[in-house]
């Protein structure tokens, strides 16, 4: 078969390989679901996925390669490069090694790349939605330059109220905001005043971290991040306000102390394509990172004599001024390069944007402390 008829192949058929097994649909007229109880359906589609499990590795990163460069750079079109990661195991592997990570590329392809360090050179642009009646907020990755688009679905969280304390929750389900859940990626706990933070992931940021005394119990594990290692409670990062008790004007100020980690070298070029055993590719995936430890601050604001208030230069990305606005840079070295800035576009919309060492959890969990009143503080 010529590369060219398999590409086309590959197009006609890919959405069958993705197909839950154990249900098939009906006509365009019928929407009923109905579970597959002969046997001979199961083997068809044993059959078919052993026939793409057999073609050459490198001939699927041909392909893989083509669907992503054919326009599948960004969203929406980039949940091709997806697709093929769910034809099978060795399409699955041949993907990750093709697929770069979000520091390399840019971009945000897996459920796991909201974890991993943004891109050094440019911020990924992203924006918050907030639902005062639900008390949820929700993460979009920006598909345009315009705050009216739709945006690529990224995380969720719900802020409950824990006695003396407040929690928000975070998951990769919308719909499903509760600490217990298998779409749990980790919260932030604050104090009393609500002006120190702690935040909690779901999995352990290095090989042997020790989970936190005060998780709660929970029977499922986050399975959409990283379903190799059990799922906790682990503490990775800290967010302090300084308390303003002389009333002077000005910005909020905080101070964030955070565990990131550090892409390594094997993650940043593409493996040999070669056939691995089960082994090898769990290896692959259960290899852990580096961490640094990474300090921030809130860039100091400039004095405005004609507007008589603080400015920060947004470039556009902020358009109403609020207490909430802020950016961040690094105590160490660079202090003009903005690592996370955060800001107000409309009543509920609020653009966040975060580059390298942070990754997309930890911009959004350092965003969420900003909502709400902070006694002292301003």
């Amino acid at each position: 078969m010529s590369r060219r008829a398999l590409l086309s192949s590959f197009s006609g058929e890919i959405s069958t390989s993705r197909a839950k097994p154990g249900t098939i649909s009906g006509d365009d007229d019928d929407d009923t679901i109905v579970e597959v109880g002969d046997v001979r359906d199961g083997e068809e589609l044993e059959e078919q996925e052993e026939r793409w499990s057999t073609l050459l590795p490198e001939l699927v990163a041909e392909v893989v390669t083509r669907v992503e460069s054919g326009g599948a750079e960004r969203w929406p079109r980039r949940r091709d490069v997806v697709a093929c990661a769910c034809v099978c195991r060795r399409w699955r592997d041949v993907t990750r090694s093709v697929v770069r990570s979000p520091v390399s590329c840019g971009q945000i392809t897996f459920p796991s790349s909201l974890k991993q360090p943004g891109p050094k050179d440019s911020p990924v642009q992203c924006f918050i939605k907030r639902n005062k009646k639900n008390s949820t907020f929700s993460l979009y990755l920006g598909l345009t330059q315009s705050f009216a688009d739709k945006g690529k679905f990224l995380l969720a969280a719900r802020r409950y109220r824990r006695r003396a304390h407040i929690e928000y929750v975070i998951s990769t389900d919308p719909d499903d905001l509760f600490e217990e859940s298998n779409s749990y990626v980790g919260k932030l706990r604050s104090d009393f005043l609500g002006t120190k933070y702690q935040i909690y992931d779901s999995q352990p940021p290095y090989e042997g971290a020790k989970a936190t005394s005060s998780r709660s119990t929970r029977r499922f594990g986050s399975k959409r991040i990283s379903p190799q290692v059990p799922s906790a409670n682990y503490e990775t990062g800290y967010i302090h306000y300084k308390f303003n008790l002389l009333k002077s004007r000005g910005p909020r100020r905080m101070h964030c102390t955070l565990q990131s980690p550090i892409s390594s070298k094997s993650t940043e070029q593409n493996p040999q394509l070669s056939d691995r055993n089960e082994d090898d590719a769990t290896k692959l995936v259960v290899n852990k990172p580096q961490i640094e430890k990474v300090v921030l601050k809130n860039k100091a604001p400039r004095w405005h004599e004609h507007l008589q208030c603080w400015c920060l230069n947004f470039h556009g990305r902020v358009t109403v001024a609020s207490v909430k606005n802020f950016q961040l840079v690094s105590t160490d070295g660079d202090e003009e390069t903005v690592l996370l800035q955060f800001g107000k576009v409309g009543d509920d919309m609020f653009t966040m944007d975060y580059r390298h060492p942070l990754s997309a959890f930890q911009a959004f969990a350092i965003c969420l402390t900003s909502f709400g009143t902070k006694l002292a503080c301003e």
